[in-house]
């Protein structure tokens, strides 16, 4: 078995990192709900949905990037995300390719440092 390439394995981890961009301030908005926040929320959805939203995004973000429950954490990311795009189609505001590109950027960093995964999905010849 031949071992996945560093660059590979950076790359990976690289575009696994970069969701931290997205997910946490996400999660922290939610759950901190800053002044005026809360208004702006409750344009889409209750306002008694964003803390467990925030707390949702935050704990599948952390299973996403621990090793041991990586698969469950991209997995859960993936439903979330999924829930974004029909919120954005239902808002009618055009963004819904936003948490596609997340999603598959996602799966992108995971597919790129995962031996398992690759076996499971064989894009690349190995």
């Amino acid at each position: 078995m031949n071992p996945i390439p560093k660059w590979q394995r950076v790359t990976g981890w690289v575009l696994s990192g970069i969701l931290a961009l997205v997910f946490l301030p996400s999660a922290f908005f939610k759950i901190a709900q800053p002044e005026g926040f809360i208004e702006e929320w409750s344009k889409t959805y209750p306002a008694s949905s964003a803390l467990p939203l925030g707390v949702i995004e935050l704990t599948t973000f952390a299973l996403y990037l621990i090793p041991k429950t990586r698969y469950l954490g991209g997995l859960l990311l993936l439903a979330y995300l999924g829930g974004a795009v029909a919120t954005h189609v239902h808002a009618n505001d055009g963004k819904f390719f936003v948490p596609v590109i997340v999603g598959v950027v996602a799966w992108l960093g995971l597919y790129l440092r995962d031996r398992k995964l690759r076996a499971l999905v064989p894009f690349v010849a190995e």
